[in-house]
């Protein structure tokens, strides 16, 4: 079997379900639920009883 002399280089897209967003989806609701719990602290009370 011969291999192909030029290989193509696949883009990958840049919406819909990608693993770079995924990951990056999940780093921010890591930061935002980290955030929530430290304001939550801070006020002394959860942010629904304004």
């Amino acid at each position: 079997m011969m291999k192909p002399e030029i290989v193509p280089e696949r883009k990958l897209p840049r919406y819909g379900f990608h693993f770079y967003n995924e990951r990056l989806n999940g780093r921010l609701a890591m930061i935002g639920f980290i955030a929530l719990i430290l304001t939550e602290l801070f006020l002394k009370h959860g942010l629904l009883l304004w």
